[in-house]
């Protein structure tokens, strides 16, 4: 038995040797995290993102296949996934921040673009992807928590951050044997976290430093630990994973 421990770490570090990841959302922040650690655990890497040039300069980084679209184009999303050209093990969806807006300047069209990144996004993936992954592969959603507590401002991120972990139970049983999980992030420091914060980031920042149980702010490589975990632990589906430091026991 002691051997059989002390010679996991050895065989961790190249565990997806083999192995091809593709993610949506990869050029940037948690999805490209993800991507370079699942690289490092010895996986090909497929990336898709919006921004071309970003796209670019992450799959010369990682010797990956790319393709620059919008994953919300859902005809352009199935085309993509019509052409790929061999089977999949892994597959991550990533998106944008949470569209929060109080009732007097709720936006219909923001909500719905919402809609489309945060729940038909991961449905509409799910069934164009379901015969590219390879059985027992998984296919990972990243949601939030911050919808969890009631607040002025929060109903349609409420509604869609209860969804999230209903429609991935369902899934799991739809596409089983491949495996659905979703990761549910509070405040991660990513480049999207600073662009929605702007000249408050900083302050943001400082203030989780000082009020997280883990005493730092939580980054990307932190979602990208537990995104290839995931991959390679196949004893899980239907779950989600709360990864926020903390954060719900000192905000909610």
């Amino acid at each position: 038995m002691a051997a059989s421990i002390n010679a996991s770490p050895v065989h961790r570090e190249r565990d997806l040797l083999g192995q091809t990841v593709l993610v949506i959302g990869g050029s940037s922040g948690i999805g490209l995290e993800t991507a370079r650690l699942a690289h490092a655990r010895g996986a090909g890497i497929i990336l898709t993102a919006r921004n071309p040039d970003r796209l670019h300069r992450a799959g010369l980084e990682l010797g990956a296949s790319i393709a620059a679209f919008d994953a919300t184009d859902f005809g352009r999303l199935e085309r993509f996934f019509d052409a790929l050209p061999t089977p999949i093990d892994h597959l991550l969806v990533t998106g944008p921040g949470p569209y929060y807006a109080p009732l007097a300047q709720f936006d219909l069209d923001s909500a719905r673009r919402d809609i489309d990144a945060h729940l038909l996004l991961p449905l509409r993936v799910a069934r164009d992807a379901a015969t590219k992954i390879r059985p027992a592969g998984t296919l990972l959603f990243i949601g939030g928590t911050g919808g969890r507590r009631p607040a002025a401002g929060h109903a349609f991120t409420a509604a869609l951050t209860a969804a999230l972990p209903a429609m991935t139970k369902s899934l799991a049983l739809e596409v089983a044997p491949i495996r659905v999980n979703l990761i549910a992030a509070g405040f991660v420091d990513t480049p999207l976290s600073a662009s929605l914060l702007g000249d408050q980031i900083d302050e943001r920042r400082e203030q989780l430093r000082t009020t997280l149980p883990i005493g730092r702010v939580v980054g990307p490589a932190d979602i990208a630990a537990i995104a290839v975990h995931l991959m390679t632990n196949t004893a899980v589906t239907g779950a989600t994973f709360d990864i926020d430091g903390g954060q719900q026991l000192v905000e909610g």
